[in-house]
């Protein structure tokens, strides 16, 4: 882990909110799906709920924390809609593998695409939607 208060150098970095007291088991899907790298950890007062935590995924940054409906006048967080986290990467197949093997649900299968990539989306266990792509080999 990095020292404390060190985050994302810059650009837009998404953060999930995580609900169900569920943050813990997504930093460890995306650790094993993603091959994520948590870089720090921030929990609540009574150590039960992560406020903050930092995520390297695939070289960039990704923050997520447990829903606080408290901070919200008592309301959960809506189910995540409208948002795809897109993953450019090496290899469309394995990374799609890891992904799929850990618990990910297939939306859109994988497969070769007129525009010249390897892409597929699925969601993961906490409603997120990630889409997955390469260029094709030849």
């Amino acid at each position: 882990m990095m020292a404390e208060g060190q985050g994302p150098a810059g650009g837009v970095t998404p953060h999930l909110t995580i609900g169900g007291g569920k943050a813990a088991e997504a930093i460890a899907f995306y650790a094993e799906a993603f091959d994520a790298v948590e870089q720090m950890r921030h929990m609540d007062q009574q150590g039960e709920r992560i406020m903050h935590s930092h995520l390297i995924v695939n070289g960039g940054s990704v923050m997520l924390n447990d829903d606080f409906p408290e901070m919200s006048g008592g309301h959960a967080a809506p189910p995540p809609v409208g948002v795809t986290l897109h993953l450019q990467v090496d290899d469309a197949d394995a990374w799609w593998g890891r992904a799929v093997k850990a618990g990910a649900t297939v939306r859109f299968p994988l497969d070769d695409q007129f525009w010249g990539d390897r892409y597929g989306q699925v969601i993961d266990p906490f409603g997120h939607v990630w889409s997955i792509g390469a260029p094709i080999k030849q």
